[in-house]
């Protein structure tokens, strides 16, 4: 399992998509974080990181579905999928060093962005003004939200051997997961179930998180996404014919 682990994760570090995957990615948080004015935090006044922490969930979708969109699609086109199933390895244990590479990717891409965290205490007035506890809840809810869109890329590119539609089915899953429950919740006709749709989105529970409390019940939320979306991976490896 280490070695698909490390080969995994060296093979997208040797690329040179992997670079300018992470680097879009600083650059877009960086020129909405100071920049653009609207998002800019020299605009905004305040200092807090609410904003970065309410756009990166978006960027992410697109991030970690770039990351993970090569991890079975490109086997299953070159092939190569046959060979590692002969390994003595099981498809969980498969499974699983593939997405924790893809997880250890996306902390490799977020950990440039806690210089946010200084420059803000040492723009504060005065330094340190700053709530601490907010930014490692939201960091820690970056954290969770980052590895339910990784179980989501690892299944997109289960269900296919092409890289962009894996992309893509990807992208449009983690936008569903994340917002899409919110905005069917707002239906008039649903207005009954209204708590109950929220509760299955990952934004209420990322939010929750976000605000510096971190609560049981979204620990587990995640983690029980987690599971699922991996699960649904094995079913669709387990029933496919290589």
């Amino acid at each position: 399992m280490l070695a698909v682990f490390k080969r995994e994760l060296f093979s997208f570090l040797n690329s040179l998509m992997a670079y300018i995957t992470i680097g879009i990615f600083l650059l877009a948080c960086g020129l909405m974080f100071w920049f653009f004015p609207d998002t800019s935090i020299l605009e905004y006044g305040y200092a807090e990181m609410d904003g970065f922490f309410s756009l990166v969930p978006y960027l992410f979708m697109f991030l970690i579905s770039a990351i993970c969109m090569r991890s079975f699609a490109e086997e299953r086109k070159e092939g190569t999928y046959v060979l590692l199933a002969t390994k003595p390895l099981t498809v969980n244990q498969i499974i699983l060093a593939k997405y924790l590479a893809c997880v250890s990717l996306v902390i490799f891409a977020l950990l440039p962005t806690t210089i946010y965290y200084y420059s803000i205490s040492q723009l504060g007035m005065p330094k340190g003004n700053i709530d601490t506890g907010a930014v490692v809840g939201s960091y820690i809810g970056l954290f969770l939200l980052g590895s339910a869109f990784a179980s989501i890329g690892i299944f997109a590119s289960s269900i296919t051997k092409n890289q962009i539609i894996a992309f893509a089915v990807a992208v449009f899953l983690c936008f569903f997961t994340y917002a899409g429950f919110n905005s069917i919740s707002k239906v008039s006709a649903l207005g009954t179930i209204e708590n109950l749709l929220l509760s299955f989105g990952i934004a209420e529970h990322y939010q929750s998180i976000g605000r510096g409390v971190v609560d049981s019940r979204d620990v587990v939320y995640f983690l029980s996404f987690i599971a699922a979306f991996l699960s649904l991976t094995k079913v669709v490896l387990g029933g496919r014919k290589w």
